[in-house]
């Protein structure tokens, strides 16, 4: 489901680039930073909630010392029209962090993250493929995660 841009100026940028750098620091610190009063920082954060720019505030785990030693990204060729039943039933996957749909060569692109190949094998081939629209998958793994944000 497509969402509409939110107009933000450079202050919501600003706030946003803080959030995204540290989520825990306190909304005074990140006045601060932007160099706003608090009250007015905390106005602008509570807006961004409310219009939906700010979805949550969530913990970037490295997945290998978290036991997640085995990632992949998976792509999934789809039958017609299956998209909006399999976007659920992606999601009820544990063993999926991320679903996007694409264009391309291929109709949705996967992150698979697992205890092991063992484990990943068993997600892509027990879980994955054996939903109905699917009509074909690849699957690449990842050797080396870099996260540009840390």
């Amino acid at each position: 489901m497509p969402s509409t841009p939110v107009p933000l100026d450079e202050t919501d940028r600003k706030i946003l680039a803080e959030l995204s750098r540290d989520a825990r620091q306190s909304v005074t610190a990140i006045a601060a930073a932007v160099h706003v009063s608090r009250a007015h920082a905390y106005a602008r954060i509570n807006r961004l909630r409310d219009e939906g720019v700010i979805l949550r505030f969530s913990t970037v785990i490295d997945p290998v010392r978290a036991g997640l030693q085995a990632s992949a990204y998976v792509t999934l060729k789809l039958q017609q029209n299956t998209w909006r039943e399999l976007c659920g039933q992606l999601q009820a996957i544990p063993a999926v962090h991320h679903i996007a749909l694409v264009g391309g060569n291929f109709d949705v692109m996967l992150l698979v993250r697992a205890v092991d190949t063992v484990h990943l094998r068993q997600v892509i081939f027990e879980h994955i493929q054996q939903l109905p629209g699917v009509v074909d998958t690849q699957t690449f793994l990842i050797f080396e995660d870099i996260d540009t944000r840390a």
